[in-house]
């Protein structure tokens, strides 16, 4: 009798260890999830903070060129030689174009060219002034001139303008192509497996045949995807709604959208683009399927990805 007692005594201590273990696991993976997504957060704000810098410098290399044409301009109507300043705008138009390039930018390295136009603009301000007094420029011209510089400097206005619309438009642009990045499950499918090894395909099948099933999709090609490792989350819902899963074969849980979601079983696969064909395995272990139709969801990168069902009966 008192040996029973102690074979009793330590299943139920067995059975606590195993669950504890369960729990620090399920802990350790909630722990891996949350860390990756303050990393991913951390990520944003730096690129965030990088397009705010570049869309500064940008506005500030295109009030040059603005001033730059209003010189130009004026130093023409002058009588003067604009050579240098017609160069300069050249090298100006280059920089904003290489300013794309994020592998050659540099803002220390831009922050010293705007101040070298700067200095450029500050001198020619000096030579109109020496021009005007040379050719003795009528008042009227004057005012002509200054009507146009005025125009000139209402491009500059609507110039920033835009580019601030244009930070908008930016944020609104990173949203749509973290949406466009989404992966697709397409023609998903759902096949028995029984014990045997024997596969049946069709969507409905009988719950005694069934010992696990398989769901099999293609990855639909996706250029705006990264080519890297994907967790892809299964979840089989019963008749009821009921989530199927078992923690001991593989189950456990995911974030989406700040909530916490069970998921039945998970693939890492290694996408390539190529419009791959993925297999997803759930064991019903030992469990028989109740019968009635059952849906089938699938999980990436914080988007649903694909779905479908099948019958059991």
């Amino acid at each position: 009798m008192d040996y029973n007692q102690e074979q009793k005594q330590d299943r139920k201590t067995l059975l606590w260890a195993a669950l504890a273990v369960l729990l620090l696991l399920n802990l350790v993976l909630v722990y891996f999830i949350y860390h990756e997504k303050q990393e991913n957060l951390a990520k944003d704000e730096i690129i965030t903070a990088k397009t705010e810098e570049v869309l500064s410098i940008k506005t500030k290399l295109d009030s040059i060129s603005v001033e730059l044409d209003i010189k130009i301009a004026e130093i023409q109507k002058l009588g003067g030689s604009v050579d240098s300043l017609v160069a300069l705008k050249a090298e100006l138009e280059k920089d904003k174009q290489e300013l794309k390039n994020a592998s050659t930018y540099s803002a220390a390295n831009y922050n010293k060219k705007i101040k070298s136009y700067e200095s450029v603009l500050s001198e020619k301000d000096g030579e109109i002034s020496r021009l005007r007094e040379e050719l003795g420029v009528a008042t009227t011209k004057n005012e002509e001139l200054n009507q146009k510089v005025t125009g000139l400097e209402n491009e500059r206005q609507q110039l920033a303008d835009s580019v601030t619309n244009y930070s908008v438009q930016n944020k609104e642009l990173s949203e749509k192509v973290n949406i466009a990045s989404a992966l697709r499950a397409e023609s998903l499918s759902v096949n028995a497996v029984s014990a045997k090894g024997k596969e049946r395909e069709g969507g409905k099948y009988k719950a005694k045949r069934i010992d696990k099933l398989r769901v099999n999709f293609k990855l639909g090609e996706n250029a705006v995807a990264k080519q890297n490792e994907k967790e892809i989350f299964l979840r089989i819902l019963d008749p009821d709604g009921a989530v199927l899963s078992d923690m001991a074969t593989g189950s456990g849980s995911f974030i989406l959208n700040g909530k916490e979601m069970i998921y039945s079983s998970k693939q890492t696969v290694s996408f390539t683009n190529t419009q791959q064909s993925v297999d997803i395995f759930y064991g019903r272990g030992g469990i028989p399927l109740k019968d009635g139709k059952y849906a089938i969801e699938v999980y990436s990168e914080g988007f649903k990805i694909g779905q479908g069902d099948f019958t059991v009966k």
